[in-house]
């Protein structure tokens, strides 16, 4: 059973809408939802797609990549979109039920709405379960199909309480209320990653103390830049647009461009050093890493990292000097150039 179970009626509203036996459901969250929102919502769409028969191997699942992201696609929408136009004209040949899952589809770009609505009332829906995840408003197109809709409210750290509360009852944990508290303390309203915290606990022998939460989970957890960097590598736009996302949930925007400078600057030096023993007198670190850096130095032209060198400074600017709702866009932005820079 999931464990939303016992708080769905404390913080989550739910609106339902009917027209018909239409098979699409629509789970709107909140804007810039946290972890523990994020996993709600997937959770949501994950049982309502098991609750319609919709085996794993028969459903596609999209992850709409973000504003100015994505492969070039043929026609109106962008290649990573294009996997459900054969699923939503043809269906199953054999009658399975098939699923569609488009995750962030607060990323569609119009002309990919309208494509997309455009599929949805032409397609069998007695055969196919479609379900859009919203981080946001839904567009009027969305809500004219008039699908049932879940919609998950923001958590606050009152609901998160609330939910931590019954998941220590459920498990049956010997927990005291300082412990409780630390708990709050170090994972706020990320439940996700208390979820897991509350796992670990579980494998814990007698009364579980305050100090015991503080010295076993040091930090709230964090998505490492590194992840971001080996997506940017490979030039996997999609990828890393999903890992700085993650990142941004606990991360501050100028240590991500702190490890772009760092990863950049080495490969400055790997382009301008004679050998590769130059180059380990310069950086350091271990053998393989210095290998690696220096088997790509050259694949990046020396213009590209000018490039790649000034965005930086300019991203750097405007973290500084604008306000946080200009952000993530631009780190977004930088983002996508890298990936075109060094892929």
């Amino acid at each position: 059973m999931s464990r939303w179970h016992v708080i769905l009626w404390t913080f989550l509203v739910v609106a339902l809408d009917y027209v018909g036996a239409m098979a699409l459901m629509v789970i709107a969250g909140p804007a810039n939802p946290g972890p523990g929102e994020r996993e709600q919502m997937l959770e949501l769409a994950g049982n309502h797609l098991s609750g319609e028969s919709v085996a794993h191997e028969q459903l596609v699942r999209i992850d709409v990549p973000g504003r100015g992201a994505g492969e070039e696609g043929d026609g109106a929408m962008r290649g990573d979109l294009e996997p459900m136009i054969p699923l939503l004209q043809s269906g199953s040949l054999f009658g399975e039920r098939q699923g569609l899952e488009l995750v962030d589809a607060q990323n569609l770009q119009k002309v990919e709405i309208e494509t997309l609505v455009e599929l949805i009332i032409g397609a069998d829906l007695s055969t196919i379960e479609v379900v859009l995840v919203f981080a946001g408003a839904v567009p009027k197109a969305i809500k004219d199909l008039n699908g049932k809709t879940l919609s998950v409210k923001k958590m606050w750290e009152r609901q998160a309480a609330q939910w931590l509360d019954s998941e220590i009852r459920s498990r049956g944990l010997d927990i005291d209320k300082s412990a409780a508290q630390a708990l709050m303390k170090r994972f706020g309203t990320d439940t996700a990653s208390m979820g897991q915290a509350l796992d670990q606990l579980e494998e814990s022998t007698g009364r579980i103390t305050a100090e015991a939460v503080l010295n076993r989970f040091k930090n709230r957890p964090d998505e490492p830049a590194w992840n971001i960097t080996d997506a940017i590598e490979k030039g996997d736009v999609a990828t890393a647009l999903r890992r700085l996302s993650d990142f941004m949930v606990h991360g501050h925007p100028l240590v991500y461009l702190a490890a772009l400078e760092t990863d950049l600057k080495k490969r400055a030096l790997a382009a301008a050093a004679p050998d590769q023993k130059t180059l380990e007198q310069w950086v350091g670190g271990s053998e393989r890493q210095l290998a690696r850096l220096w088997s790509q130095r050259g694949r990046v032209r020396e213009s590209s990292l000018r490039r790649a060198q000034q965005a930086l400074v300019r991203a750097d600017r405007v973290v500084k000097t604008h306000p946080e709702e200009v952000h993530r866009v631009t780190l977004e932005r930088l983002t996508v150039a890298f990936c075109r820079w060094y892929g």
